[in-house]
């Protein structure tokens, strides 16, 4: 089973998925896989600036952050119906819809959504998430929480998508219209804030039968 956790940034997403991985056994892979995947070093180095005019293109941006996921294509396939681990559970942290809100709040376009579905699910052939959970974290407490991250470790300063406010709250919009249509497979939206970290992974995992019996 896949399921995505997915929400701006300094939204909670690890934080979510820590509080999952403490109640059952999980894989977790995090995307962007800035340790592993040269597309995703390119993308890191152009938020930071350092690849000229790369992040004005909405679509190059997608595209390099499309290819680290299908650097992962395999791995995942193992985890969709008829793999060989599709009774196991992998925790995505960001997954296809993190790469349609963002592109979607760039350039006010809906119409994104459905260009980035057809390069990751179509053209790239990416299996779809079973769930896909999103994070809806008021922007200003997301920034500060990704503010003082940066604070407490130096790898971890603001870029320039976590430094835009407002692309971070229209970014949040988008997701919330995703999440209204069903983009992709189900949805399920966590107010922020109202249960603590476990409280929500207990909920979700109850809601999957993975609970206690």
């Amino acid at each position: 089973m896949i399921i995505s956790i997915e929400g701006i940034d300094g939204a909670g997403k690890n934080t979510l998925v820590t509080a999952i991985c403490n109640q059952i056994d999980a894989e977790v892979i995090a995307f962007p896989r800035y340790g592993v995947s040269v597309e995703a070093q390119l993308a890191r180095q152009a938020l930071y600036g350092k690849m000229g005019d790369l992040t004005d293109s909405v679509n190059g941006m997608a595209v390099l952050f499309a290819l680290d996921r299908a650097g992962a294509k395999d791995r995942l396939a193992r985890y969709a119906p008829g793999g060989d681990l599709q009774d196991c559970l992998v925790l995505l942290d960001r997954y296809v819809a993190s790469n349609a809100a963002y592109s979607v709040a760039r350039t006010s376009d809906s119409s994104v959504a459905q260009w980035v579905y057809d390069l990751e699910f179509g053209f790239l052939g990416l299996p779809t998430p079973d769930l896909q959970i999103l994070l809806a974290t008021d922007p200003a407490v997301a920034g500060q929480r990704a503010s003082s991250r940066a604070a407490g470790d130096p790898s971890r300063a603001v870029d320039a998508y976590e430094s835009d406010t407002a692309l971070q709250a229209a970014t949040l919009n988008a997701y919330r219209d995703l999440a209204a249509t069903g983009w992709a497979s189900p949805w399920h939206v966590v107010a922020a804030g109202v249960n603590s970290p476990r409280q929500t992974a207990s909920d979700i995992l109850d809601s999957l039968g993975y609970g206690a019996d």
